[in-house]
């Protein structure tokens, strides 16, 4: 059974002040983030060690960062490792609610808010995506990957991506109502969560831990 470690990106500004960050800018992290993703490797290191690893990729969207975060974590693995970078795997695209806060986009849009909330997965953001927008298109890059894992217990794929991204994957995993995954899936920044491939179902061992 293969590994899949799945990586919401360390902090951003945005992320710290509540604020959309989607694909409308490419911020760096923050000092605070950059400081998170050197502890996020650490622990990822550790959790490996508990691990059969024969075959390692680490892939990350082509969010800054996303990429500045694997780059912490292929620096911490160390052996040559690079991230590989899945354009597919990025955020939503929050079209008009870019850069604001749940409030603001309360008082912007408070129809097209409250259906979104009800269901962001058939639900688009104002000139923007639904989740099922992103999980048309991310979904297939998970796909591969998973059936990758499953064609060996000593492979392992550490990818880091996005907070809807991750949410609609672990909730497609464990099989809930997609409409709920905002409600059922939280991620926190630079958290991980850790699934198993090869069996009958996914085997989830971790679901969104924190850093040490």
């Amino acid at each position: 059974m293969g590994h899949l470690l799945l990586i919401r990106h360390s902090i951003t500004d945005a992320s710290a002040t509540g604020r959309n960050l989607g694909q409308g800018s490419d911020p760096p992290l923050s000092a605070a983030g950059t400081s998170l993703a050197g502890r996020l490797a650490t622990s990822i290191r550790s959790e490996l060690a508990e691990l059969p690893v024969n075959e390692l990729r680490l892939i990350a969207s082509s969010a800054r960062r996303c990429r500045e975060t694997a780059g912490a974590v292929a620096t911490e693995l160390g052996d040559g490792l690079a991230p590989e970078v899945d354009p597919r795997i990025l955020e939503i695209d929050y079209g008009a609610w870019e850069g604001l806060t749940a409030d603001e986009c309360w008082a912007r849009d408070p129809e097209q808010r409250a259906a979104w909330e009800k269901d962001p997965f058939s639900t688009h953001t104002p000139d923007g995506e639904s989740g099922a927008d992103v999980a048309a298109r991310a979904f297939p890059a998970f796909a591969e990957l998973e059936a990758w894992l499953a064609g060996d217990r000593a492979r392992v794929a550490i990818v880091v991506a996005h907070n809807h991204v991750n949410r609609l994957r672990i909730t497609a995993i464990l099989g809930w109502p997609m409409a709920s995954y905002r409600r059922r899936v939280s991620q926190d920044p630079a958290g991980y969560s850790i699934i198993g491939f090869g069996g009958q179902l996914p085997v989830v061992r971790r679901l969104n831990a924190r850093p040490g």
